[in-house]
């Protein structure tokens, strides 16, 4: 048969369940636009900048809805996209990447936007391929969507020429998509060797992350055979239901909150799942790992990278720890947690009431987020851009059900939220979503809100505005009493509101909190859009902050912290 390549693209994307595209059309695309656009299955979304677009595709993904797919154009819109393609990569988590490509039926040199697209993408994409004949497209996109979601996730790039998405070409009949890769299923000797050294240990401890977001269930099971606190790193904050009494928060290592640095005290069997032991999820590789560690991981690449496994089961998380469980019942049961229970609940209140006083001058994180938290239904979505608020979230906002929190992680970008939060509300429009991002990441896409009011996407973009970069402001102000290059420009969110057909909300202390956030919701709930404007209070530091800076000055020589000190001092007391 005869089919131009942008119609076996999409009949390709079709069969693999994408079901929207984000990006902007341009000269080496616009053939694919216009297939898109007669696809009854996939919707082309238009985005303000290809790194929003990006974003959005990877909070689609991060859902669970679909893989996120974006169409950019080469060149610039590939480049554009990079840091979302990043941030994707370094987090594992499933995205196609399709651009334009050059034409290949001309003699011509320099054409416009003529860049080696395999060779700019090596090292933030699992893969990277171009097809040269109109029969091999839609093979190619099937392999690079099994690419993209296979082993431990990621994105996956195709660049298809210009000329093949143009003209007909010979192509057979598309076949439908058949997965070909199967996770690896875990060893019963492993298993065996895993549930021995967390039944005799004393104080076994779980620490979940990302790759754990499809295995609560069991997790919860496990927890409670093994009487076993649970911490998650900070994508994996969503793994388990943080109104369960075994339930501790982000890490628990000097970084962690009380509840976490207490329950884990004397952890001397540690069971991780899906989690790499990264710096931003260990706080700085602050947490004590004990040396009876069970490791379970899809990629066999993180076993042993910064802290060795007793026992390493390469295997897809829902699978392993399914077995596991089924190990573990039939060992003793109902070890008794009543004691370690009693001393979470009563250390997660103490934390709570500490931050509750409230605040007549500026809005307090505590009163902020429980009032969010009351706002939303318990299946909400919250997304946190990369900031202090991002920490402030993970120590305040309980988030009960997995995939829930959407957050930049090992890439750590900044702008994530606002085209995040879009992304996640398209992929489930019933669902109550909400954004928390600081001014300084609105700053970098806060123009996508305009890609939310064009398509009716009820979203409360909740603006944390302190003028500053407080996160960095504040790692600079402890030690160096400097904020060089953290200040930021007077911005004029209710201009930008109506700017982007957005609506308005001002929150100027904690006597506003719970009217305004009603309002928000009720606003968003409509189809509305809403840019609100809190004035946020960034004294008090979270507990992440203040740890990371304990652990790392631990670490220098006695030379150099007697040097940090003494600056410190200096410039605080003496000027």
């Amino acid at each position: 048969m005869q089919s131009t390549g942008a119609d076996l693209a999409v009949l390709a994307l079709e069969n693999l369940g994408i079901r929207w595209t984000f990006g902007i059309p341009g000269v080496h695309n616009t053939e694919l636009y216009d297939a898109l656009d007669r696809s009854e299955l996939i919707t082309p979304v238009l985005v303000t900048h290809e790194g929003g677009g990006a974003f959005m595709a990877d909070a689609v993904s991060r859902t669970g809805a679909s893989v996120g797919c974006l169409a950019v154009v080469p060149a610039a819109g590939v480049t554009h996209a990079m840091s979302g393609i990043g941030e994707a990569f370094l987090d594992g988590i499933p995205m196609l990447v399709i651009a334009g490509g050059v034409r290949r039926d001309s003699d011509r040199a320099y054409q416009l936007h003529d860049i080696d697209h395999l060779r700019l993408l090596d090292g933030i994409v699992k893969s990277a391929y171009r097809p040269e004949r109109h029969a091999d497209i839609v093979t190619t996109l099937y392999r690079a969507y099994e690419d993209a979601t296979s082993g431990e996730p990621g994105p996956s790039f195709v660049e298809i020429p210009a000329d093949l998405l143009m003209f007909p070409g010979p192509a057979e009949a598309i076949p439908p998509y058949e997965p070909s890769w199967r996770a690896p299923g875990p060893q019963a000797t492993d298993i065996a060797a895993a549930a021995e050294i967390l039944t005799t240990a004393r104080h076994p401890g779980l620490y979940l992350g990302w790759g754990a977001c499809d295995a609560t269930d069991s997790a919860v099971a496990i927890a409670e055979l093994l009487g076993a606190p649970v911490s998650t790193t900070l994508q994996g904050l969503s793994v388990f239901p943080a109104d369960h009494p075994l339930h501790v928060g982000m890490g628990y290592g000097s970084s962690a909150v009380p509840a976490a640095r207490e329950a884990f005290a004397g952890c001397d069997a540690l069971l991780a799942v899906g989690a790499r032991f990264a710096e931003l999820a260990t706080g700085s590789y602050g947490m004590n790992v004990p040396a009876d560690l069970v490791h379970i991981d899809i990629n066999p690449r993180v076993f042993d990278a910064n802290y060795p496994a007793r026992v390493a089961i390469e295997a897809d998380a829902g699978e392993a720890m399914a077995a596991l469980r089924k190990e573990l019942e039939k060992g003793p049961q109902g070890r008794d947690s009543t004691a370690l229970r009693d001393r979470i609940a009563a250390a997660k209140e103490k934390w709570r009431l500490s931050w509750s006083s409230r605040n007549e001058q500026r809005v307090g994180p505590g009163t902020f987020f429980a009032a969010l938290r009351q706002a939303l239904h318990r299946d909400a979505f919250l997304v946190a851009d990369d900031g202090n608020h991002t920490f402030l979230a993970a120590e305040l906002f309980p988030v009960y059900e997995a995939r829930r929190f959407l957050s930049p992680s090992d890439f750590n970008c900044m702008g994530y939220g606002v085209p995040a939060a879009i992304g996640a509300k398209l992929a489930n429009p019933g669902r109550d979503v909400a954004a928390v991002v600081g001014d300084g990441g609105f700053l970098m896409t806060g123009l996508e809100v305009l890609t939310a009011a064009s398509r009716g996407v009820g979203v409360a973009f909740y603006v944390f505005s302190d003028g500053e970069l407080a996160q960095i402001s504040q790692f600079q102000q402890i030690p160096l009493n400097r904020k060089t290059c953290t200040v930021l420009g007077d911005v004029d969110l209710e201009g930008v509101a109506r700017a982007t057909g957005a609506d308005f909300l001002r929150m100027h202390n904690d006597d506003e909190v719970e009217d305004c956030i009603r309002q928000a919701t009720a606003r968003a709930a409509a189809g509305h859009p809403v840019i609100v404007d809190v004035r946020i209070d960034y004294s008090r530091k979270s507990a992440f902050t203040k740890g990371i800076v304990k652990t790392n000055l631990g670490r220098f020589s006695l030379g150099q912290k007697a040097r940090f000190i003494g600056r410190a001092v200096t410039r605080h007391f003496v000027g």
